[in-house]
């Protein structure tokens, strides 16, 4: 799992909040939660389940250390989700017309006698699961470096390849949406290992900009080496460039 750092109220207000919260016990239970959207929203949520979050079929306060299955834990946090957006959209609150309510979180990860899973959590606390046919999730800004995972990423690719690809994606994203931004959190999860490899990338990290540089290039030397288009006019090739505009809905 990764998640950048950058939130904003606009291009004059931008700063860092970590979006990657890690819930561990070594050897009994290790869960990652990203989120996207609404920073309010997600870090009352967090906080809610901090606390300890009441479900209607529970007997008392639950959290995410003391959730039995990984599937209980999305419901807690689903449940902690939905009271949240509740609260800011009552009719008597005075931010329910004005204020964007957006969020979502990824929560990821094992608890000791049960399988991996990774769950997408919607704001109004349903969720779904990572499966199969699904190799991956994403939330937040992810139009820019989702053709890249749809791409290469199988349910079959090697754990080093995945982050590798997780982070060209990101690399993607962050040259084209002001919006995402380093420094990166990031957290491997081995199968049964229950603990987890935790990791800081800053703006400046060799192996990050080594590698959104060899991307660039091999990008150029993919394009360049594919032929060009065989309907176009000859004489257009000595005509000085001009700009190309590209239009879709």
């Amino acid at each position: 799992m990764i998640a950048d750092t950058r939130t904003n109220a606009g291009v004059d207000n931008i700063s860092s909040y970590r979006k990657l919260h890690v819930f561990k016990r070594p050897g009994e239970r290790v869960l990652a939660v990203a989120t996207a959207g609404n920073l309010s929203v997600t870090q009352t949520a967090l906080a809610m389940v901090a606390e300890g979050v009441k479900l209607p079929d529970s007997t008392g306060p639950e959290t995410l250390e003391t959730a039995p299955t990984l599937f209980r834990a999305a419901q807690i946090l689903g449940h902690a989700m939905a009271t949240v957006r509740a609260t800011i959209n009552t009719p008597a609150s005075p931010t329910a017309d004005a204020l964007n309510v957006n969020a979502s979180m990824l929560l990821g990860g094992q608890i000791a006698g049960g399988k991996m899973g990774l769950y997408l959590i919607y704001g109004q606390g349903n969720f779904i699961e990572c499966g199969a046919d699904t190799p991956y999730l994403q939330i937040g800004e992810l139009k820019y470096g989702k053709p890249i995972l749809d791409r290469a990423l199988h349910s079959d690719t090697p754990l080093s390849e995945a982050v590798k690809l997780g982070l060209i994606s990101f690399d993607s994203t962050i040259r084209s949406n002001i919006a995402v931004g380093p420094p990166l959190d990031l957290i491997v999860i081995r199968r049964d290992n229950l603990s987890g490899m935790e990791r800081r990338l800053e703006a400046d990290d060799p192996y990050f900009r080594d590698l959104g540089r060899r991307w660039s290039e091999a990008l150029a030397a993919a394009h360049q080496a594919m032929p060009a288009p065989n309907w176009l006019d000859l004489g257009a090739q000595t005509a000085p460039s001009r700009p190309i505009s590209v239009v879709s809905n």
